[in-house]
């Protein structure tokens, strides 16, 4: 089996573990972050994460919090297949020779490449994930904000809850914002979200590795590990990029006809000016949370996977 091969196996191993781990983490996160700013004088829909995950259980089950979840179900074998192989492939280029231990400098260039090419794949897969997700938070405060008129209400309500799931997600956007570069909206944060960020995650998950090992040989490194390189991994990546995730998941829910925001720049601003720098860390503990043991589970998985395959 070639380490092409390999790698595309092992990646999506890792991606399976990752989203089972993590999806509920995003849900609120995801809520959290769209939840427009409350009409002066009234509290926000989600008080905060906790209350988020208590109102998604309350009003959805808890199915609520894997809504969404079919899109990057969908993918997860591309996005993380592409991820590892990319990441593996220039490994290999970096080598001075086969089976060199590549330096952290080299690991960091190793995920910024891997990065630009998965930002194709996880665009419109988290712009589905994010309409589904955000939805409910917006229809509340939309019924909210029309409270004086019933009937208003209720074309309010059910403008804004209109994706039966993630198909239909993607048939409205071909067919009403633009076919299939509205599928694409708010590529460019995540290109600023995802290239920084894997070259951080990348990066600190090797340097963890050899500082446990005690040098570039991390071969005999048991599963317990690995799991604590893994969660520190995922923890640098959100911790170097999280703003670009907001602007970017503001973007993606953004009303396609009614635009709030003109671009990325223009989103930063405004929620800087609305909100102050504590908007741009929206949703940043559920993602912390989140990311910790979702990353800890996918590079196990990938490890053990790879390792098994030779």
């Amino acid at each position: 089996m070639g380490d092409v091969v390999k790698d595309l196996t092992a990646g999506t191993v890792g991606g399976a573990a990752q989203l089972v781990v993590g999806h509920p983490f995003d849900t609120i996160k995801v809520k959290l972050q769209s939840q427009p700013a409350p009409i002066p004088g009234q509290p926000p829909k989600f008080s905060g994460a906790i209350d988020a995950v208590k109102q998604t259980i309350a009003a959805e089950g808890p199915r609520g919090l894997y809504k969404g979840m079919g899109a990057p179900l969908a993918t997860v074998a591309a996005f993380n297949a592409v991820l590892f192989t990319v990441r593996g492939q220039m490994e290999a280029y970096l080598r001075s020779e086969p089976g060199t231990p590549l330096t952290v400098g080299q690991q960091v260039v190793c995920g910024a490449g891997a990065g630009v090419a998965v930002s194709f794949l996880a665009c419109p897969t988290e712009l589905i994930k994010c309409r589904l997700q955000a939805q409910s938070a917006i229809a509340t405060t939309t019924e909210a904000t029309v409270a004086g008129a019933a009937a208003a209400t209720a074309t309010a309500t059910a403008a804004a809850v209109k994706y039966g799931g993630p198909m239909d997600v993607a048939r409205h956007v071909l067919r009403s914002e633009g076919g299939a570069r509205g599928l694409f909206k708010g590529l460019m944060p995540t290109f600023a979200r995802e290239v920084p960020g894997n070259a951080a995650m990348f990066g600190v998950y090797e340097a963890f590795k050899q500082y446990l090992a005690g040098g570039q040989d991390t071969s005999t490194l048991g599963r317990g590990s690995l799991i604590m390189a893994g969660g520190l991994a995922g923890a640098s990546f959100w911790v170097s990029v999280y703003p670009t995730d907001v602007v970017k998941s503001v973007l993606q829910v953004d009303d396609f006809k009614n635009p709030k925001y003109s671009g990325s720049i223009d989103a930063f601003r405004k929620i800087l000016k609305s909100e102050g720098v504590k908007g741009l860390y929206k949703g940043f503990g559920p993602a912390m949370c989140r990311s910790v043991p979702a990353n800890a589970a996918c590079f196990l998985a990938y490890e053990v996977t790879r390792s098994s395959l030779g």
